[in-house]
């Protein structure tokens, strides 16, 4: 993504304002400096505007919680918890900074000290939509399905045309395997969101399970067409190829992701799910192609991950593969900058991502 072109009269402002920091500097001053780094989306810059910022103003809590939201942005994510933390130090019922806090919590599992987090801040914000679907994906980590619904609902309710809070509704209904319901959710969120192939992916999957297997294909085209390095899209879309009888598409199908796979080997942060893996792997002894896959990362231990059972069964040329795997990220909400500091952006939270077995 190339930066933004800054018109004549922003380039002219940050010029007055590094000028006005050399004869006095000021909080202000970095704010806005700050500011217009983020208009024209240049975030090394704006860190490093805040990094002086915070060398200069130690106490001030909002440069703390911009450069930790940040960093968190660029996922320097030590640093970023770093700063949340010293301006949680400073004001310890700060929104932003306790809701960006207890998403990265969220991110490494631990749901009951992000809801213990969130409880501060419930009192003094109860119509946030970030913090209720924060707390909804809390209870679904914890496997509270019920509570994680209704917090979602409150979430929508206040928010009814973010399309993360309803992919979250899809993904948890889809987890209770409510599919009607995912399905009008999922729906609802491709409307908002149409250019995101995982979306398509689930959608698919509901479909699939609520025995609409031309417009499941459908949904499947789409998601290949819009997703280019999620291999899991391509699996699930040979595992209903091959289980239609089109081994043909299937094998097309599996070798694209197999490329992906391929291409996303050596990033540090990649991690497969071993059910995965294990499905990946008895669709190719069906296909005919061998077990032997290009896993390179070691996979994930299952009692790690929050999802469902499966139902699949050992693949065989007499019996269709038994399940369709559906990965979701369980999104967590966290006040962030976007373009101004004062605007919030709802993050993924890649390591929350959640794969579920559907029959």
């Amino acid at each position: 993504m190339f930066p933004a072109v800054l018109s004549a009269s922003t380039v002219l402002a940050q010029d007055q304002l590094h000028h006005a920091l050399h004869l006095n500097r000021h909080d202000l001053t970095y704010i806005m400096l700050g500011k217009i780094h983020l208009l024209a989306g240049d975030l090394d810059k704006a860190i490093e505007i805040y990094k002086k910022a915070v060398e200069f103003s130690p106490e001030n809590t909002e440069l703390l919680t911009t450069l930790g939201l940040l960093y968190l942005q660029v996922g320097i994510y030590q640093k970023a918890f770093e700063h949340l933390g010293n301006a949680l130090t400073y004001d310890p019922v700060n929104y932003k900074a306790i809701l960006a806090a207890g998403s990265m919590m969220q991110t490494h599992g631990d749901f009951d000290v992000a809801l213990t987090k969130y409880r501060v801040i419930a009192s003094a914000v109860p119509e946030s939509p970030p913090l209720w679907n924060n707390i909804g994906m809390c209870f679904f980590g914890k496997k509270k399905y019920v509570a994680a619904i209704s917090c979602l609902k409150r979430a929508n309710y206040l928010a009814p045309f973010d399309w993360k809070i309803l992919y979250n509704l899809g993904l948890v209904h889809l987890t209770m395997q409510q599919y009607a319901s995912a399905f009008h959710f999922l729906s609802a969120a491709i409307n908002f969101q149409p250019k995101m192939g995982e979306l398509y992916m689930l959608l698919a999957v509901a479909l699939t399970n609520l025995e609409d297997t031309e417009n499941a294909k459908r949904a499947y085209a789409e998601a290949v067409r819009l997703d280019k390095y999620n291999p899991l899209v391509n699996l699930n879309y040979a595992v209903l190829l091959y289980n239609q009888g089109e081994k043909r598409d299937a094998l097309a199908q599996y070798q694209e992701m197999e490329k992906k796979v391929n291409l996303l080997k050596d990033s540090s942060s990649l991690e497969y799910d071993s059910e995965m893996v294990e499905t990946a792997q008895k669709l190719g002894a069906a296909l005919q192609v061998g077990e032997a896959l290009v896993w390179t990362k070691p996979v994930k231990d299952p009692k790690s991950k929050q999802r469902t059972t499966s139902t699949s069964k050992a693949a065989s040329f007499q019996q269709p593969l038994g399940s369709n795997q559906a990965l979701g990220q369980a999104m967590s909400s966290a006040a962030a900058y976007s373009k101004l500091p004062s605007a919030a952006k709802i993050y993924h939270s890649p390591s929350d991502a959640r794969k579920h077995g559907v029959s």
